[in-house]
């Protein structure tokens, strides 16, 4: 048994996605049978294994951890600020990257954005999901599009909104966007797009569990990221079997596959708009978009999340 401390810079009642994995990893941790504490930074607890999340938010833990105990690892969970931007311009992030014994990347793409000589100690993770408690109900007048994302640039998250102004008058396309203002620039925008746009409702932040009944009852979701590590709203929608259009980049398409035929250019309203129209429209692009997401919902099985902290754990 280890006692593992898990840091991660969101603070305990966020619904960002950093404290949202932190959580569930603890849980998978404990289950494992380790003891372990979740906090927003090490501040020389009792400890055997520091999980940070975060390269450069978590750089001060990081360094201080190996400070305190040169001889004990560190496991360093690579975020999608970290894989894309962090460690290829900040020195704190590249700091924790020399420090840490192991990584853990969300898909396997991101390891490509590591150093050559470090890409061997990274471990693929991919976020488990199970769906909510119920039948899955979609509302049987509205073709419902769902986006849980947060209002922060890198989501793009009026996109979809601004793609439904394009559809025909006959579409019965609704998209409902579930996410709480990170950037107030953005949270006046939603509120100005729900009120000249009728295809588009804005629900402000919402409980998990109540986020998670929309994306189940919806006939798709909608990931417009410009840049993810890899979004545990993909797994969410796996585990749901919602089909999922997304956005073609590397932290989709490391989940997803190259081949996955619910893609759109990222940025592009026009091109999101017209998949979206024709998923509600074409029945075989339905079936495939269905069948391309259960083939892929045994990676979501948190036992297969399980089983890669096992062997993370196993390595150290």
């Amino acid at each position: 048994m280890h006692r593992i401390c898990v840091v991660t810079p969101a603070p305990p009642q966020s619904t960002r996605g950093n404290r949202v994995t932190a959580q569930r990893w603890a849980r998978i941790l404990r289950d494992l049978g380790h003891r372990v504490q979740v906090g927003e930074s090490y501040d020389d607890e009792p400890c055997d294994v520091l999980v940070a999340l975060h390269a450069r938010r978590s750089a001060t833990s990081i360094a201080r951890f190996h400070e305190r105990h040169p001889q004990r690892p560190i496991v360093l969970a690579l975020t999608g600020t970290d894989v894309y931007r962090d460690i290829h311009t900040d020195a704190e992030a590249r700091r924790s990257l020399e420090l840490a014994d192991r990584y853990v990347v969300l898909q396997p793409l991101a390891v490509q954005q590591l150093p050559a000589q470090l890409q061997p100690r990274a471990q693929v993770v991919v976020q488990s999901a199970v769906p909510p408690p119920g039948p899955r109900r979609p509302l049987p007048d509205l073709f419902e599009v769902s986006v849980l994302a947060h209002l922060r640039k890198v989501k793009d998250p009026l996109r979809t909104g601004r793609a439904a102004r394009l559809l025909p008058a006959r579409s019965r396309i609704r998209v409902v966007h579930a996410g709480g203002v990170l950037d107030e620039e953005l949270g006046r925008a939603a509120k100005e797009e729900m009120a000249t746009n009728p295809r588009y409702a804005w629900l402000g932040e919402l409980p998990r569990r109540h986020a998670l009944q929309i994306l189940a009852r919806s006939r798709c979701m909608v990931l417009s990221s410009t840049s993810e590590g890899g979004a545990n709203v993909v797994s969410e929608a796996l585990a749901c079997r919602v089909p999922i259009i997304a956005s073609r980049i590397p932290g989709s398409v490391g989940i997803l596959g190259e081949d996955y035929p619910g893609y759109f250019t990222p940025g592009d309203t026009a091109d999101l708009a017209a998949i979206l129209y024709r998923v509600e429209t074409d029945a075989d692009l339905q079936r495939s978009l269905r069948h391309a997401c259960a083939r892929l919902a045994p990676l979501v099985d948190p036992a297969t999340e399980r089983a890669s902290w096992q062997q993370l754990l196993a390595s150290l």
